[in-house]
């Protein structure tokens, strides 16, 4: 286990040599002590970075080579696929049955845009004039990526890949909650063979080592998963040193079930929609929109289904509710719950905190009926294992459920009538909208938010455009 700040291809102890406990949230207890970086050693990660961006070994490597080192990354990780999500699940209180599936994400990723570092290309534009007119398509520089806690190594996976595969250089902020994956993913650059300064990992707060990253003026990008709230204010702050910015923000995710679906299909989809990874996912469907002459039936199973969904310890490959990943996470999920209830809605299932052997941050898993769309639970983001149930009259109703919120992340439809699933997606302001299907995720398609939810993708081909400067190159041909 890695503890270190990964600084240069070097382990190294913060500057101020202070450390950060890292929590089991299954057994409360302490899994590490990792060092604590701070804007000093930000600054440093930043200047080796910058160092290996402008080096003839970085710049003077072909997109072919720094293809082959992200396939040789992948092949590393996919020998230690065990580890990797073992030690996901005990810093994130998930099921190893999840994290296994994550770090396989990771390798995916990591392989898909190793195939596309060659293939990044300009044009020839046919201008006015004697001249040959083209453009480059460069990296962009170094970047800053500042990462969340409830995917740890997959999302940061969906930065570090694109992003060196453009050649950018990177200096990776995990989450203070759970940095050991990104630690050990270090390990793994170096010994791809990845020169020093071209990944580097500084754990550390927010507001210290991730506030470091985004006023350093030698950091040319930022790419950020996470609230809302902070994004703002992560933009405003890139603003002063003219940075570009990325952000996949938070979510509050409509998942539509008519009257003619596959009721069996859609009830399994609603609930993997909100409880996976125990509702800890930023695409949550976790406003459930059922139409009405279904609703009873769809919540009266739904509600089954989640009382059956015990929790259990993680590593046991029965349980399918891991641990909230924090005692602040488990009470702000709890805090939401009371004030459903005291606004009116109904528990259907769960809605109490819950332990393994006494010990462990878990929340059951929670449906709610009699919401109103006015209600805190149907527009705020939980980011638990919480589900608020609103019913519909018709497809123009829907539409506009859907609809009344402030972000626009993802959505579900679950219908038989092809032509109103392809209309409704249509006029659903959200980035990713699933068809009778819900969180599906590949490398290959972008994914991003509209709205409230941010702006630029991650994944898929649209993903290197955040990592590349298009430069135009004029040849006067003369005569």
């Amino acid at each position: 286990m890695r503890t270190q700040l990964f600084i240069g291809n070097e382990w190294c102890d913060a500057s101020s040599g202070q450390t950060f406990p890292v929590v089991d949230p299954a057994t409360e207890a302490v899994l590490a002590q990792v060092a604590k970086g701070a804007e000093a050693d930000a600054d440093a990660a930043v200047l080796k970075a910058r160092a290996c961006f402008e080096s003839d070994e970085w710049r003077g490597m072909s997109p072919r080579k720094r293809g082959s080192l992200l396939f040789r990354v992948a092949d590393l990780l996919r020998a230690r696929l065990d580890e990797f999500a073992e030690l996901e699940t005990r810093q994130n209180g998930k099921t190893f049955f999840e994290s296994r599936i994550e770090i396989g994400m990771v390798v995916q990723s990591l392989r898909y845009f190793a195939g596309w570092a060659d293939k990044i290309s300009g044009d020839t534009l046919p201008v006015e004039g004697p001249f040959l007119t083209y453009t480059l398509r460069e990296p962009i520089g170094v970047v800053g990526a500042i990462v969340p806690w409830n995917f740890p190594l997959n999302i940061a996976s969906w930065k570090f890949a694109p992003a060196l595969a453009a050649g950018c250089t990177m200096v990776l902020k995990p989450a203070s909650e759970t940095p050991l994956t990104a630690l050990l993913m270090g390990e793994l650059m170096a010994e791809a063979g990845f020169p020093p300064g071209a990944f580097n990992v500084v754990a550390g707060g927010g507001s210290t080592a991730g506030s470091a990253l985004v006023r350093h003026p030698e950091v040319d990008k930022i790419t950020f998963t996470g609230s809302t709230e902070i994004g703002r204010r992560l933009m405003a702050e890139a603003a002063l040193t003219n940075k570009r910015v990325t952000l996949e923000l938070g979510g509050k995710s409509p998942n539509v079930i008519f009257a003619d679906a596959d009721l069996d299909a859609a009830i399994k989809g609603a609930q993997l929609g909100i409880f996976y990874s125990k509702g800890e996912v930023c695409a949550a469907g976790s406003r459930l929109l059922v139409e009405r002459s279904v609703h009873d039936e769809v919540v009266e199973r739904l509600s089954e289904r989640a009382k059956k969904l015990t929790v259990g310890d993680p590593m046991d490959k029965g349980t399918r509710l891991g641990a909230v990943v924090s005692k602040a996470q488990q009470e702000t999920v709890l805090s939401y719950i009371k004030k459903g209830i005291d606004e009116g809605a109904r528990v259907r299932a769960g809605g109490k905190a819950a332990s393994h052997g006494g010990k462990g941050f878990f929340v059951e898993a929670t449906v709610f009926d009699n919401v109103t769309p006015e209600m805190t639970i149907a527009r705020e983001e939980i980011f638990g294992p919480v589900l608020a149930v609103l019913p519909f009259d018709d497809e123009a109703h829907a539409r506009s459920l859907a609809n009344d919120t402030i972000y626009g992340l993802a959505a579900g439809i679950w219908t038989r009538d092809i032509s109103k699933a392809h209309r409704l997606a249509r006029n659903i302001r959200a980035g990713t909208v699933w068809i009778n299907a819900y969180n599906a995720y590949d490398p290959g398609a972008p994914f991003g938010g509209f709205k409230a939810s941010g702006f630029g993708r991650d994944l898929g081909r649209e993903a290197l455009d955040g990592y590349l400067e298009t430069k135009t190159v004029w040849v006067g041909l003369g005569g």
